[in-house]
């Protein structure tokens, strides 16, 4: 190969190099305008009450009304529209590492959020409806702002003195209730990673309190645990 060969082999190379940077730069630029346009479409309902005068706006999911074990858990958020979470979404639909980043940037940029939970002896006594209910109520009462409206994911909650409303599928549609939705499930997880150590053999790090195949054989071989919905489990009786 002569030296003119291997120059233009070298140009060839880098021009090659310096295309698929080109393209990895606009593939990164347009995932990031669909974040944003994301963002701006989940932004509609709090643009509507913005538009209403109601400037902190509030919204309100939960996480764990299905398992078998394990606290309710309710978050209530209101977001900073001037410090933009591109990502929300409704927290189902996320990986556990992605819900894990969104969690910390909701804390970190929320103009105020809180998290409650509500106990399996609670959700045995009042059922797993009125539980999330009143863990909804607790999360709105002991905010350090108070809403000027509540948005929430298919629930009719009264009771707190504050204009409610209801949409359905709302974290997947709402950018506050997406990241409440998020706040509720991380929270939630981690409870149930922490009482996978305290109570072995369930496996509840893994499925999270949740009716799979391997929770009902563990309940067979164990026993209920602490931690078990009575409520839940009275066919196993």
């Amino acid at each position: 190969m002569t030296s003119e060969e291997k120059r233009l082999e070298k140009e060839q190379k880098q021009r090659a190099k310096e295309q698929k940077l080109r393209e990895k730069e606009l593939l990164r630029e347009e995932k990031e305008q669909e974040l944003i346009d994301k963002y701006e479409e989940m932004s509609a309902y709090e643009k509507e009450c913005f538009a209403e005068g109601k400037h902190l706006v509030c919204g309100i999911d939960e996480a764990g009304r299905g398992p078998l074990a394990g606290p309710v858990v309710a978050a209530a958020c209101i977001l900073d529209p001037e410090k933009p979470i591109y990502g929300l979404d409704d927290s189902k639909k996320l990986t556990a590492r992605k819900r894990e980043q969104l969690y910390d940037e909701i804390v970190a940029k929320a103009k105020c959020f809180c998290i409650v939970r509500v106990e399996p002896n609670e959700i045995d006594e009042v059922n797993i409806l009125n539980a999330t209910k009143n863990a909804m109520r607790a999360c709105v009462e002991r905010m350090a702002i108070r809403p000027d409206i509540l948005l929430i994911d298919a629930v009719n909650l009264t009771g707190t003195g504050i204009e409610v409303k209801p949409i359905i599928k709302g974290d997947a549609k709402s950018n506050s209730i997406a990241a409440a939705s998020i706040l509720a499930k991380v929270s939630r997880d981690r409870i149930m990673d922490e009482y996978d150590k305290e109570y072995p053999g369930y496996g509840f790090a893994k499925h999270k309190g949740y009716g799979t195949a391997a929770h009902y054989a563990a309940i067979r071989e164990l026993g209920k645990s602490p931690i078990h919905r009575e409520s839940f489990l009275k066919k196993m009786h």
